[in-house]
């Protein structure tokens, strides 16, 4: 039953046995679909909230005569803003935060491997094993904020639960995974870039080429790596017959 079919009923049963009442029933039958058009609004929930205030608050006094006080509620939009600032999280800056720490972070050491490789304190600062932790935990937050309960769905998203493109598409569409990835890398990368490093001293082979390309293409660096240690040793083997 409708705020208004309530209302009439009510007047009605409250009258019963009043003749003179009726025309006093209209009246405020009238009065009230009036005013519930004037407060009408196009939110379906504020439309609901006015209803239920002209209902409970109406009164009679002096005869038949409907009271209706408007009722101005701070709950709405009180939710509203709640809602927003719940909801609102800096994600996209987190993820563009670390992405730019990290590429600092690991820039440093490959300055030092390019252009001072027999420097001490290149040998020193690559046999430290901070860069990776501290590259590791990065890569371990970005982890633990990207992931959700569809992650190993999108990894393994094959019968045979192994890894799919369009799976792994999806789940680097999100910022903050692609910003995590981007840590691996740069973890993987140096630790490449390292190994080539130290090989390159201890054959006394020349790596800052190998190096450089580490950063940013590390399979294509370590391939290089490996035709450049062929070379050296075959060309080193013709020394040794010539002499």
């Amino acid at each position: 039953m409708s705020v208004r079919e309530r209302l009439y009923f009510y007047l009605k049963i409250s009258h019963f046995g009043q003749p003179g009442n009726l025309h006093r029933n209209v009246e405020v039958d009238q009065r009230f679909t009036s005013a519930l058009k004037i407060r009408t609004t196009d939110h379906p929930s504020q439309q609901a909230r006015i209803g239920a205030g002209l209902l409970d608050e109406w009164s009679f006094a002096r005869g038949t005569r409907l009271v209706i006080r408007q009722k101005v509620s701070t709950f709405i939009p009180f939710r509203k803003s709640f809602e927003v600032q719940a909801s609102w999280l800096p994600t996209s800056q987190i993820a563009s935060s670390v992405f730019t720490l990290g590429t600092a972070a690991v820039l440093p050491f490959y300055t030092l491997m390019v252009f001072a490789p027999k420097s001490e304190l290149t040998k020193k600062s690559m046999e430290s094993s901070v860069p990776f932790i501290v590259l590791g935990l990065l890569y371990a937050y970005l982890l633990y904020l990207s992931w959700t309960p569809d992650t190993l769905k999108l990894m393994f998203a094959s019968k045979y639960w192994l890894p799919e493109l369009s799976g792994m598409a999806k789940m680097f569409s999100s910022e903050m995974t692609l910003a995590s990835a981007w840590i691996h890398l740069l973890a993987v990368d140096l630790f490449a870039a390292r190994q080539v490093f130290q090989d390159g001293l201890q054959n006394q082979i020349e790596t800052r080429h190998s190096v450089s390309l580490c950063l940013l293409f590390c399979p294509i660096g370590i391939v290089t790596h490996f035709v450049t240690k062929a070379v050296a040793k075959t060309a080193a083997d013709d020394r040794h017959k010539m002499h």
